[in-house]
């Protein structure tokens, strides 16, 4: 049998990268060509320790934001639409061509150089979803500067901690931002409380006033400066910024990991890799070729999907991008995702599982999309993709129903998984794979790869994904373990944190001792070469010995059809160590108001769990209610919180303080949880639940 291109790009990517990687690289402008494709070199640590190591594109010289905005005025694109900004929080809409975002961006880089920012200085962005941000970021790159985005809303220590991990010379921030159907939020207090309590000051901060909520009294003389004002002084005087190449190894942007324990990680990305890697990912995973594709990323500029698929991919290939400014529900309702489908004619969309289970929630039976879909407004889309967090099968199957009804022929739901530290997806399934061989294939000329529900797809080019179990040894296929990669990573993946080579070794490398860089995922991968990742390795429950991912416990209880969402954590049991222990959302326009549920609706999902998985991991209790399952603002389920809440009931400490990250989308979800959570123990858990301490009496 004749194998997929799919599966030939990715051979070819991992037995001769230098060729596959030279190619890729050689479709971008370069102001100097690269010498070296790949090289391979050991690395010494200051700690003595030494372990193998790579560089991408050796004696290259780019400019990113060259490849993103100038390179397209200059082949005759200026007219083309590069942002489309859509904010229904504000009630705006405006788009920008090539031409107007060049104008936008050499004139505030002069701003920036004039207010003392260079290359290699970090600018540290905190922003709303808006076009200043966009063309501030660009601003920064066109200097050869480094930017390091902190979520517009993340609370003043957060914000400290990344002003003193990064050192910027200047920040960009605006005067308020928007939070869905909340009052306008103004971010002076958060920065001017984060500088006051952080040891390092930058010395300028430029704002972006906004009509909704402006900043009043822009403080000159503590390096405050009103950003329209400067931009018109500047035009005013003609001043503009010619872009500023950096070497293929030198930073385009640090972005923040927060670590489980200690300070945030500072993922360096590098500008060679960074641009040659996106350029291919979308085109050959999202089908966005250039002009007259749309790309409607609805993330953040605060996380790394936003700054790869809002920003640098859909530019540096010429497409169209959306800018978004609301959430998937409330603004003003289930359907707004789907307006902006058929209103900007979208070939691709990504979004967490997140998003789509809001809208499930509050449009059950898909009402809004059948209602576009049936007029014929959802024709251009090709593919919905997803990532942020595991995509339960039911989500996947209920989409692609729909997609194969309403939009694109061979439309496709595609999970795909990446973190941070990888910068693009790690695994997916490419929409048109022969943009791996050649460059000019924009036609979807052969079919994908078949999708597998519950699976993130086949390994990206570059990426060596291998399944080891915990001594570092690979399992055969089809058996959990951890989920690693070899080295070298494809050209996004991070190569080093800032200024910290010792926490990248320590944090990535040396738990197998340099053999495998460790995703810290759990999965496996099946006789099909298809990656199943079930859970963080620490989201592995152990019952009685057996160990269980709380992703394939989700997964089973998710497809009871009433159920829109589920978080799966462990409860201590004194006899077998830990039962799955299950927080549920009904689907119900009218949710019922009990935190225990009906023991119809318990036996029903038990069943489930004991058909799908095996009566070893049986529930050990389950709890109903809406609102009460914490996620961070870039959709990841807050588990280890809820988890805390549940150690603590059973030991009745229904007050005592958990651990909550500062990325937290709402700090009021969690205090529902420990009301719901103590009205179940208070009734039921008791007697049910007893702490692994209580074995000794036995």
């Amino acid at each position: 049998m004749a194998s997929h291109p799919q599966d030939e790009v990715q051979n070819h990517s991992l037995s001769d990268p230098e060729s596959f990687w030279a190619e890729q690289a050689s479709h971008l402008t370069w102001h100097k060509k690269p010498t070296k494709t790949l090289t391979k070199v050991e690395k010494s640590l200051k700690s003595g320790v030494k372990h193998d190591h790579w560089e991408w594109f050796e004696g290259g010289e780019i400019s990113t934001c060259y490849n993103c905005v100038d390179r397209h005025v200059l082949a005759g694109n200026g007219d083309q639409t590069a942002i489309i900004w859509d904010s229904p929080v504000t009630k705006t809409k405006q788009k920008y061509t090539y031409k107007q975002v060049l104008d936008e961006v050499e004139v505030f880089a002069g701003v920036l150089r004039d207010e003392g920012v260079k290359k290699g200085d970090v600018v540290l962005i905190y922003m709303p979803m808006i076009p200043a941000a966009l063309i501030g970021i660009l601003a920064i790159s066109r200097l050869g500067a480094i930017h390091a985005v902190v979520f517009g809303g993340f609370a003043p220590a957060s914000l400290a901690q990344r002003i003193e991990a990064s050192k910027p010379v200047a920040i960009l921030t605006a005067s308020c931002g928007i939070d869905g159907t909340k009052p306008p939020m103004a971010y002076k207090p958060y920065i001017t409380e984060a500088i006051d309590i952080s040891s390092h000051k930058p010395s300028k901060t430029i704002i972006w006033q906004r009509d909704e909520l402006r900043w009043d009294n822009v403080d000159k003389l503590n390096g405050h400066r009103n950003w329209q004002r400067l931009v018109r002084s500047g035009r005013a005087r003609g001043l503009k910024a010619d872009c500023v190449p950096v070497k293929s190894s030198d930073g385009v942007y640090i972005i923040y990991t927060s670590g489980t324990t200690g300070l945030p990680k500072g993922v360096l990305r590098e500008a060679g890799g960074h641009a040659v890697g996106l350029h291919l990912s979308i085109s050959y995973l999202m089908g966005i070729h250039g002009p007259g594709d749309v790309m409607f990323c609805a993330s953040d500029i605060g996380w790394v999907v936003g700054h790869s698929y809002i920003l640098y991919a859909p530019l540096l290939t010429g497409a169209a991008t959306i800018l978004f400014e609301g959430k998937p529900v409330g603004t003003p309702n289930a359907g707004t995702f789907w307006r902006i489908l058929e209103e900007y004619k979208v070939s691709s969309l990504f979004t967490a599982p997140t998003a789509l289970r809001a809208i499930r929630r509050d449009d059950p039976e898909n009402k809004m999309f059948k209602e576009i879909g049936e007029r014929g407004g959802l024709k251009n889309l090709q593919a919905l993709f997803l990532a942020g967090e595991r995509s339960e099968p039911s989500i996947i199957t209920m989409y692609q129903d729909l997609l194969k009804s309403y939009c694109a022929k061979d439309a496709k739901v595609i999970d795909n998984w990446w973190s941070s530290e990888s910068g693009s997806p790690i695994s997916g399934i490419a929409l048109v794979p022969h943009a791996g061989k050649d460059r000019k294939t924009t036609e979807r000329s052969v079919e994908t790869l078949g999708i597998k529900p519950g699976s993130a797809g086949k390994a990206m080019p570059g990426f060596d994904v291998r399944i080891v179990d915990d001594s570092g040894k690979e399992v055969e296929k089809g058996k959990m373990g951890n989920i690693v990669m070899a080295m070298p990573l494809a050209p996004t993946g991070f190569r080093t944190l800032w200024q910290d080579e010792e926490r990248f070794y320590k944090g990535y490398i040396k738990r197998f001792e340099g053999k495998w860089i460790d995703t810290g995922d759990a999965g496996m991968i099946d006789n099909d070469g298809y990656i199943h990742v079930m859970s963080r390795s620490d989201d592995i429950i152990n019952v009685a010995a057996h160990r269980f991912s709380t992703g394939s416990i989700e997964q089973a209880i998710s497809s009871h059809p009433t159920i829109a969402e589920c978080c799966v954590v462990g409860v201590p049991d004194a006899l077998k160590g830990h039962l799955p222990f299950a927080f549920i959302t009904l689907s119900t326009a009218s949710h019922p108001t009990p935190a225990i549920p009906s023991p119809e609706l318990m036996s029903e999902v038990q069943k489930l769990v004991r058909t799908q998985i095996g009566a070893i991991a049986s529930l050990g209790g389950m709890i109903q209610g809406k609102g009460m399952i914490p996620k961070t603002r870039s959709g990841k389920t807050l588990r280890r919180v809820l988890r805390e809440l549940v150690e603590n009931a059973v030991h009745e400490e229904f007050d005592k303080e958990v651990q909550v990250p500062a990325t937290v989308e709402d700090a009021a979800v969690v205090e529902v949880a420990r009301k719901k959570i103590e009205e179940y123990f208070k009734e039921k858990g008791g007697d049910l639940h007893k702490a692994t301490e209580g074995r000794a009496k036995l």
